[in-house]
C-alpha cells in the first residue's frame, strides 16, 4: 500500500476557510481565556443581644475568609482555540474540540478537564478524551464527544472559565456512507436516503477507511500532489470541496467520476462525484459536523487525522480523560 499519511492527498494548499462564519476569527482565532480570580472578603463581626439585657452584646466569632478562586491553569490563561462559534448549526458527529497554544503535561490536565464544562439542554453527556493530532503536539488537544451522535435539535453549551461561554445547535442528521467496493455513497439526511455513483482511492492510494466528520468546504480548492509526496501527479483547482482529514482527504467534484464513479476507484484518495450537479448538490446540503463513514478499505483514520473521534471505542474515549 502506499504512504498511508498521505491518504486523501487531494491536499488544498494555504489556509482553509472555514464554512458557516459569523466572523473567521471567532471560528478558529486564538481565544485568551482571562484568570476570573476573586477574592472573598471577610464578615462583619458585630455584636450580638443575648435578649436578656444588662450587659454587653457577646461578640461574635469572626467569619472565616471566603477560600479565593483557584486561577485557571496557564493553558487557558495563555490561550485556546474552540471549534466552534456561538449561535453555530452543527451537525450530529461534530465533537467540541479544544486546541491549547502549548502542549498540557499530564500533571496538568486533571485541572484543565475541570474548566471545561459541556452542558446540554436534553441531558446528553459525553466525556472528554486528550487526542493527539496529527499537526500539533502530544497534549496541546482534547475533544468532548457522547457515547453516540447528538440528537438533532440538541443545544449544546461550552463554557471555560468567563471568556468562552457559546452555544450550538444540533440540525437535521446527516450520515453519508462511502462503499468503497461498491462504487457508491449511501446518504441518509432527516431520514430520507439517496444513493450516489461515486469513485474513489485507487489501490495503493486507498481513501482512508472509518468515521470522518465535515471540517469544512470550499467552492473551489487548489490541489496540489507536491505537498502530499506524489510528486507531479497532479495541480489544480476542484470545484465543491468538502473536507475531511487534516491529511488533505476530500468529498469533491471530479471530472473523473463522469466516466468512473460507480464502476473503478481512481482518484489519488480523495472521493470524487459527477459534474453532473451531483457534487454540487451535496455541496449544498452538507454542514461541518455531517457524518461521512467510509466502508470496505484499509487502514482507518486516526482520531487526531481531523475529527477522527467517533473511530475510538466508548471505553477507550473515557479511558483518554485525566479524570
Amino acid at each position: 500500500m502506499g504512504n498511508s499519511g498521505n491518504r486523501g492527498s487531494e491536499q488544498a494548499r494555504g489556509n482553509t476557510r472555514i464554512w458557516g462564519r459569523r466572523g473567521a476569527a471567532a471560528a478558529l482565532g486564538a481565544l485568551l481565556l482571562a484568570g476570573c480570580g476573586v477574592g472573598g472578603g471577610e464578615g462583619d463581626a458585630g455584636g450580638t443581644s443575648d435578649g436578656k439585657g444588662g450587659g454587653p452584646a457577646a461578640a461574635a466569632p469572626a467569619a472565616k475568609p471566603s477560600p479565593r478562586a483557584k486561577p485557571l491553569p496557564a493553558a487557558l490563561r495563555e490561550g485556546a482555540k474552540v471549534n466552534l462559534f456561538d449561535g453555530q448549526t452543527v451537525g450530529v458527529g461534530m465533537p467540541v474540540s479544544v486546541t491549547f497554544a502549548r502542549p498540557v503535561p499530564a500533571a496538568e490536565r486533571a485541572a484543565v478537564e475541570r474548566r471545561l464544562k459541556v452542558t446540554t439542554d436534553n441531558g446528553t453527556t459525553g466525556s472528554w478524551s486528550w487526542v493527539k493530532d496529527r499537526n500539533l503536539h502530544e497534549g496541546q488537544r482534547i475533544d468532548y464527544r457522547p457515547e453516540t451522535y447528538w440528537k438533532p435539535g440538541t443545544k449544546i453549551t461550552v463554557r471555560a472559565g468567563k471568556a468562552i461561554d457559546r452555544t450550538v445547535t444540533v440540525g437535521r442528521s446527516l450520515v453519508a456512507t462511502v462503499d468503497v467496493r461498491q462504487h457508491t455513497m449511501t446518504v441518509v439526511k432527516a431520514g430520507t436516503t439517496r444513493r450516489v455513483p461515486i469513485t474513489a482511492g485507487a489501490p495503493g492510494m486507498d481513501t482512508w477507511n472509518g468515521t470522518m466528520v465535515v471540517s469544512d468546504k470550499q467552492r473551489r480548492v487548489l490541489m496540489d500532489s507536491r505537498t502530499v509526496g506524489y510528486g507531479d501527479a497532479y495541480k489544480g483547482y476542484y470545484d465543491y470541496a468538502v473536507h475531511l482529514t487534516t491529511s488533505g482527504t476530500y468529498l469533491h467534484q471530479n471530472p473523473k467520476a463522469n466516466t468512473f464513479a460507480g464502476n473503478t476507484n481512481v482518484t489519488h484518495g480523495c472521493i470524487g462525484l459527477a459534474t453532473d450537479g451531483t457534487a454540487q448538490r451535496f455541496y449544498e446540503e452538507v454542514i461541518p459536523g455531517d457524518v461521512i463513514r467510509v466502508t470496505g478499505s484499509t487502514e482507518t483514520v486516526a482520531a487526531g487525522n481531523g475529527y477522527g473521534d467517533w473511530n475510538v471505542p466508548w471505553d477507550q474515549w473515557k479511558a483518554g480523560s485525566a479524570l
